[in-house]
């Protein structure tokens, strides 16, 4: 038991520094074939954040481990909102910018709605599961949101998305290859260990999806955002973890789908219907208290109600 929890918290580091030193590699290599700050942004960066849960996603929707694929995204989506927002949100209060509360908080709502609604087959009488049909779904809206970010961005050509780095061609490709070489063991360990680890507890890989390994591959947006609200810039606090939770459901459920149809476990439906009630609060706390912010006390209550349910989830698992 032992050498499987150091060997998944040696998965981890894998993962993160993998997608680290991929998106470092990536940028400076697309920035020297005059790639624009744009596509590299929508492309090499946003992927980098969302990296270990689509690598993970990848390795678990290969081995037919669908409870993992579906513990992972939905556990990310709550730990991203509850417990990230809340820690950033109690660092400093968060002012939220118009076009997020009104757009981005909205689509990622509907992208929750949509998962629920698809993974249930409420439509038809077939086994609940994401199939292929579905996963298309997803990917489309995606790339529909990712025509919006560009929108936006164009619209603001001040965001710096690519800070300017002049490495050689050398270190470059060292830093891609390792960075690849990192995500793609660090999935492997991550999943094949968590699995073991579900085994040897005697319990489902459902909770340790939803937490261990949820937690787990959300530190860069853990890292991103405490790091964005110590430094008071908060469109970037909660806009990293708002256009990340829409990164999972669209597109790395989308592309775990389509390398297998996913059998889906109604008992997800409580922690989405979590993922739903954090969102529509978070969108509500944009008008209690002072308008388009979210402050200290609403950020601890987000932390407390994760807390709460996390330790909920356990007892019953394990009573």
């Amino acid at each position: 038991m032992a050498l499987q929890i150091i060997l998944l918290l040696i998965g981890l580091v894998l993962l993160v520094k993998g997608a680290d030193w991929l998106v470092d590699g990536a940028s400076v290599l697309a920035k020297k074939y005059n790639v624009s700050d744009l596509a590299i942004g929508l492309t090499i960066v946003a992927f980098g954040t969302s990296a270990p849960e689509l690598v993970v996603n990848a390795v678990a929707a290969q081995g037919d481990f669908p409870d993992i694929v579906y513990g992972n995204i939905i556990g990310s989506n709550n730990f991203n909102l509850f417990i990230i927002l809340g820690i950033a949100g109690i660092i400093t209060p968060l002012a939220v910018q118009s076009s997020t509360v009104w757009k981005e908080i909205p689509f990622s709502l509907l992208a929750a709605v949509g998962l629920f609604f698809l993974a249930n087959n409420y439509f038809t009488s077939e086994t609940s599961e994401i199939s292929r049909i579905d996963a298309v779904i997803l990917l489309a809206f995606f790339g529909g949101f990712l025509y919006y970010v560009a929108t936006q961005l164009k619209a603001d050509p001040t965001v710096e998305i690519v800070e300017n780095k002049d490495y050689s061609n050398l270190k470059i490709w060292v830093l891609i290859i390792l960075g690849l070489a990192g995500l793609v063991g660090g999935g492997k360990l991550v999943v094949d260990n968590a699995v073991a680890m579900a085994q040897s507890l005697g319990v489902s890989e459902k909770i340790i999806g939803l937490t261990i390994v949820a937690a787990g591959t959300s530190l860069p947006e853990l890292a991103t955002s405490v790091v964005a609200a110590m430094r008071k810039n908060a469109d970037i606090a909660i806009g990293n973890i708002v256009g990340s939770n829409l990164f999972n459901i669209l597109l790395i459920i989308g592309i775990s789908g389509l390398i297998r149809p996913l059998n889906y476990n109604p008992a997800f439906n409580t922690d989405i219907y979590m993922l739903l009630g954090g969102t529509i609060f978070l969108f509500l706390a944009m008008f209690i208290g002072k308008k388009h912010r979210l402050d200290r006390w609403q950020s601890l209550l987000l932390l407390c109600v994760y807390l709460a349910y996390t330790g909920y989830l356990v007892s019953v698992e394990i009573s």
